[in-house]
Protein backbone atom coordinates (compact mmCIF):
# COMPACT_ATOMS: atom_id res chain seq x y z
CA UNK A 1 0.00 0.00 0.00
CA UNK A 2 1.43 3.71 -0.92
CA UNK A 3 1.99 5.90 1.85
CA UNK A 4 -1.25 7.80 2.98
CA UNK A 5 -1.61 11.23 1.30
CA UNK A 6 -4.81 13.90 2.44
CA UNK A 7 -6.42 16.09 -0.65
CA UNK A 8 -8.48 19.41 0.23
CA UNK A 9 -10.18 20.66 -2.27
CA UNK A 10 -11.74 23.88 -3.98
CA UNK A 11 -11.90 26.34 -1.12
CA UNK A 12 -12.98 29.27 -2.27
CA UNK A 13 -12.15 31.74 -0.15
CA UNK A 14 -13.58 30.33 2.87
CA UNK A 15 -11.12 30.25 5.40
CA UNK A 16 -13.14 28.41 8.24
CA UNK A 17 -14.16 26.22 6.29
CA UNK A 18 -10.00 25.86 5.51
CA UNK A 19 -9.30 25.87 9.39
CA UNK A 20 -11.74 23.40 10.11
CA UNK A 21 -10.97 21.05 7.57
CA UNK A 22 -6.74 21.42 8.80
CA UNK A 23 -8.28 20.40 11.90
CA UNK A 24 -10.30 16.73 10.79
CA UNK A 25 -6.57 16.28 9.68
CA UNK A 26 -4.58 17.15 12.53
CA UNK A 27 -7.14 14.75 14.62
CA UNK A 28 -6.85 11.55 12.21
CA UNK A 29 -4.24 9.26 12.99
CA UNK A 30 -2.40 9.59 9.73
CA UNK A 31 -1.87 13.81 10.75
CA UNK A 32 1.67 14.49 9.85
CA UNK A 33 1.44 12.73 6.08
CA UNK A 34 1.75 14.98 3.28
CA UNK A 35 -1.43 17.36 1.98
CA UNK A 36 -2.32 17.91 -1.31
CA UNK A 37 -4.01 21.18 -2.12
CA UNK A 38 -5.64 20.22 -6.08
CA UNK A 39 -6.65 24.59 -6.29
CA UNK A 40 -9.76 27.27 -6.23
CA UNK A 41 -8.23 29.12 -3.19
CA UNK A 42 -9.69 32.15 -4.27
CA UNK A 43 -13.39 33.75 -5.59
CA UNK A 44 -16.60 33.53 -4.04
CA UNK A 45 -16.03 33.28 -0.68
CA UNK A 46 -15.36 35.80 2.06
CA UNK A 47 -11.53 35.97 2.63
CA UNK A 48 -9.36 34.78 -0.48
CA UNK A 49 -6.40 37.25 0.92
CA UNK A 50 -6.77 34.56 4.08
CA UNK A 51 -6.77 31.42 2.08
CA UNK A 52 -3.64 32.20 0.40
CA UNK A 53 -1.91 33.61 3.12
CA UNK A 54 -2.48 30.54 5.66
CA UNK A 55 -1.18 28.47 2.35
CA UNK A 56 1.64 30.47 1.79
CA UNK A 57 2.56 30.79 5.82
CA UNK A 58 2.32 27.08 6.36
CA UNK A 59 4.49 26.35 2.86
CA UNK A 60 7.12 28.55 4.85
CA UNK A 61 7.08 27.04 7.86
CA UNK A 62 8.11 23.91 6.23
CA UNK A 63 4.64 21.67 6.06
CA UNK A 64 4.82 19.11 3.71
CA UNK A 65 2.04 21.01 1.65
CA UNK A 66 1.64 20.90 -2.84
CA UNK A 67 -0.45 23.21 -3.89
CA UNK A 68 -1.56 22.65 -7.64
CA UNK A 69 -3.13 25.60 -9.86
CA UNK A 70 -7.23 26.08 -10.40
CA UNK A 71 -9.24 27.56 -12.53
CA UNK A 72 -10.28 30.40 -10.65
CA UNK A 73 -6.25 30.85 -9.47
CA UNK A 74 -5.40 31.28 -12.84
CA UNK A 75 -7.75 34.15 -13.59
CA UNK A 76 -5.52 35.74 -11.03
CA UNK A 77 -2.58 34.41 -12.71
CA UNK A 78 -3.75 36.01 -16.13
CA UNK A 79 -4.63 39.07 -14.69
CA UNK A 80 -1.99 39.85 -12.55
CA UNK A 81 0.80 37.95 -13.64
CA UNK A 82 4.08 38.91 -15.37
CA UNK A 83 2.53 39.44 -18.54
CA UNK A 84 -1.22 40.33 -18.41
CA UNK A 85 -3.86 39.31 -20.97
CA UNK A 86 -5.38 42.47 -20.80
CA UNK A 87 -6.50 44.67 -22.06
CA UNK A 88 -7.05 42.30 -24.86
CA UNK A 89 -8.46 39.44 -23.89
CA UNK A 90 -12.66 39.83 -23.60
CA UNK A 91 -12.84 36.41 -21.71
CA UNK A 92 -11.10 37.92 -18.10
CA UNK A 93 -14.48 39.69 -17.42
CA UNK A 94 -16.03 36.18 -16.68
CA UNK A 95 -14.10 36.48 -13.90
CA UNK A 96 -16.14 39.05 -12.00
CA UNK A 97 -19.41 38.02 -13.12
CA UNK A 98 -21.21 37.08 -9.47
CA UNK A 99 -21.37 33.21 -9.82
CA UNK A 100 -17.66 33.23 -10.76
CA UNK A 101 -16.38 35.38 -8.02
CA UNK A 102 -13.51 37.65 -8.52
CA UNK A 103 -14.77 41.01 -7.39
CA UNK A 104 -15.21 38.72 -3.92
CA UNK A 105 -11.65 38.06 -4.12
CA UNK A 106 -10.48 41.66 -5.00
CA UNK A 107 -12.95 42.92 -2.02
CA UNK A 108 -10.87 40.33 0.52
CA UNK A 109 -7.86 42.46 -0.44
CA UNK A 110 -9.40 45.68 0.51
CA UNK A 111 -10.05 46.78 -2.62
CA UNK A 112 -13.41 48.64 -3.83
CA UNK A 113 -14.55 47.55 -6.39
CA UNK A 114 -17.89 47.38 -8.81
CA UNK A 115 -19.13 45.80 -11.68
CA UNK A 116 -19.09 48.97 -13.08
CA UNK A 117 -15.67 49.32 -13.09
CA UNK A 118 -13.78 48.54 -16.54
CA UNK A 119 -11.14 45.85 -16.70
CA UNK A 120 -8.74 48.37 -16.48
CA UNK A 121 -9.84 49.86 -13.85
CA UNK A 122 -9.95 46.81 -11.75
CA UNK A 123 -6.02 45.90 -12.98
CA UNK A 124 -4.98 49.16 -11.29
CA UNK A 125 -7.05 48.51 -7.58
CA UNK A 126 -6.07 45.12 -7.80
CA UNK A 127 -1.81 46.12 -8.29
CA UNK A 128 -3.13 48.27 -5.70
CA UNK A 129 -4.49 46.12 -3.02
CA UNK A 130 -2.99 42.60 -4.05
CA UNK A 131 0.41 41.66 -2.39
CA UNK A 132 2.96 41.36 -5.21
CA UNK A 133 4.18 38.05 -3.39
CA UNK A 134 0.71 36.52 -3.77
CA UNK A 135 0.79 37.13 -7.28
CA UNK A 136 4.21 35.80 -7.49
CA UNK A 137 2.82 32.39 -5.29
CA UNK A 138 -0.17 32.00 -7.66
CA UNK A 139 1.80 32.19 -10.84
CA UNK A 140 4.05 29.47 -9.57
CA UNK A 141 1.57 27.32 -8.85
CA UNK A 142 2.16 23.80 -11.39
CA UNK A 143 -1.14 22.13 -13.06
CA UNK A 144 0.24 18.68 -12.05
CA UNK A 145 1.73 16.16 -9.46
CA UNK A 146 2.32 12.95 -9.70
CA UNK A 147 2.90 10.05 -6.97
CA UNK A 148 3.63 6.35 -7.08
CA UNK A 149 0.05 5.73 -7.04
CA UNK A 150 -1.81 9.12 -7.78
CA UNK A 151 -1.84 11.88 -10.69
CA UNK A 152 -3.58 15.43 -9.08
CA UNK A 153 -4.90 17.98 -11.65
CA UNK A 154 -7.36 20.75 -10.45
CA UNK A 155 -10.05 19.69 -12.91
CA UNK A 156 -8.64 16.08 -14.02
CA UNK A 157 -7.13 15.08 -17.63
CA UNK A 158 -7.64 14.12 -21.07
CA UNK A 159 -8.11 10.60 -20.96
CA UNK A 160 -5.58 8.41 -23.63
CA UNK A 161 -3.42 11.77 -23.24
CA UNK A 162 0.20 10.58 -21.69
CA UNK A 163 0.93 12.94 -19.06
CA UNK A 164 3.58 15.61 -20.55
CA UNK A 165 1.35 15.81 -23.83
CA UNK A 166 -1.70 16.85 -21.73
CA UNK A 167 -3.42 20.56 -22.73
CA UNK A 168 -2.55 22.91 -19.66
CA UNK A 169 -6.19 24.26 -19.91
CA UNK A 170 -7.60 20.92 -19.87
CA UNK A 171 -5.79 20.39 -16.53
CA UNK A 172 -7.58 22.75 -14.70
CA UNK A 173 -10.92 23.54 -17.17
CA UNK A 174 -11.92 19.61 -18.37
CA UNK A 175 -14.94 18.23 -17.79
CA UNK A 176 -16.88 16.14 -19.26
CA UNK A 177 -14.79 14.02 -21.49
CA UNK A 178 -12.65 13.14 -18.71
CA UNK A 179 -15.81 12.69 -15.89
CA UNK A 180 -17.41 10.10 -18.18
CA UNK A 181 -14.54 8.16 -18.99
CA UNK A 182 -14.69 4.63 -17.03
CA UNK A 183 -11.53 3.68 -18.47
CA UNK A 184 -8.22 2.81 -15.61
CA UNK A 185 -6.11 5.93 -16.36
CA UNK A 186 -2.74 4.05 -15.13
CA UNK A 187 -3.00 5.69 -11.32
CA UNK A 188 -6.27 7.07 -9.69
CA UNK A 189 -6.59 10.42 -10.70
CA UNK A 190 -7.39 12.68 -7.60
CA UNK A 191 -9.27 15.94 -8.80
CA UNK A 192 -11.90 18.95 -7.91
CA UNK A 193 -13.32 21.72 -10.07
CA UNK A 194 -16.66 19.99 -10.24
CA UNK A 195 -18.80 20.83 -7.70
CA UNK A 196 -20.90 17.89 -6.06
CA UNK A 197 -22.35 17.15 -2.57
CA UNK A 198 -19.28 15.82 -1.25
CA UNK A 199 -16.46 13.97 -2.20
CA UNK A 200 -16.80 10.74 -3.91
CA UNK A 201 -14.80 7.59 -5.33
CA UNK A 202 -15.52 6.85 -8.53
CA UNK A 203 -12.94 4.03 -9.30
CA UNK A 204 -10.68 5.76 -11.87
CA UNK A 205 -11.08 9.03 -10.21
CA UNK A 206 -11.74 10.54 -6.80
CA UNK A 207 -13.13 13.79 -6.85
CA UNK A 208 -12.47 16.16 -3.87
CA UNK A 209 -14.85 19.25 -4.63
CA UNK A 210 -17.14 18.81 -1.78
CA UNK A 211 -19.07 22.32 -3.03
CA UNK A 212 -17.23 24.92 -0.32
CA UNK A 213 -17.83 27.43 -3.02
CA UNK A 214 -21.52 27.10 -2.87
CA UNK A 215 -21.39 27.25 0.76
CA UNK A 216 -21.18 23.41 2.04
CA UNK A 217 -18.44 21.80 4.35
CA UNK A 218 -15.11 21.83 3.12
CA UNK A 219 -14.17 17.49 3.62
CA UNK A 220 -10.56 16.77 3.29
CA UNK A 221 -9.86 13.24 1.96
CA UNK A 222 -7.66 10.51 3.03
CA UNK A 223 -5.66 8.43 0.08
CA UNK A 224 -4.70 5.27 1.40
CA UNK A 225 -4.09 3.17 -1.63
CA UNK A 226 -6.92 2.56 -4.02
CA UNK A 227 -9.03 3.74 -0.83
CA UNK A 228 -10.24 6.73 -0.06
CA UNK A 229 -11.86 8.66 3.19
CA UNK A 230 -13.75 11.25 3.53
CA UNK A 231 -12.57 13.33 7.14
CA UNK A 232 -15.34 14.97 9.31
CA UNK A 233 -16.66 15.83 13.12
CA UNK A 234 -16.74 12.14 13.42
CA UNK A 235 -13.66 10.95 12.30
CA UNK A 236 -13.46 8.97 8.87
CA UNK A 237 -16.23 7.79 6.03
CA UNK A 238 -14.59 5.49 3.63
CA UNK A 239 -16.04 6.29 -0.01
CA UNK A 240 -16.94 3.24 -1.79
CA UNK A 241 -16.57 3.32 -5.24
CA UNK A 242 -19.47 3.71 -7.25
CA UNK A 243 -20.59 3.14 -10.89
CA UNK A 244 -19.73 5.97 -13.75
CA UNK A 245 -22.33 8.23 -13.94
CA UNK A 246 -22.66 11.89 -15.38
CA UNK A 247 -22.74 13.85 -11.92
CA UNK A 248 -24.39 16.92 -10.99
CA UNK A 249 -22.74 19.89 -12.11
CA UNK A 250 -22.40 23.53 -10.64
CA UNK A 251 -20.91 26.08 -12.60
CA UNK A 252 -17.37 27.22 -11.55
Amino acid sequence: MSDPIFVIGDIHGQIDQLDRALDYIAQDDCAGAPVVFVGDYIDRGPDSRGVIQKLMNGQAAGRDWTFLLGNHDDYLRRFLGPNPDLPKDGSLTRWFLPQVGGLAALESYGASVSSDDSNLRLLEKARAAIPQEHVDWVTALPRLYETEAYIFAHAGIRPGVSLPDQDPEDLIWIRGDFLNDTRDHGKLVVHGHTAIEMPEHRGNRVNVDGGAGFGRPLYPVLLLGHEAFMLGPFGRTRLDPIPQALPGIELT
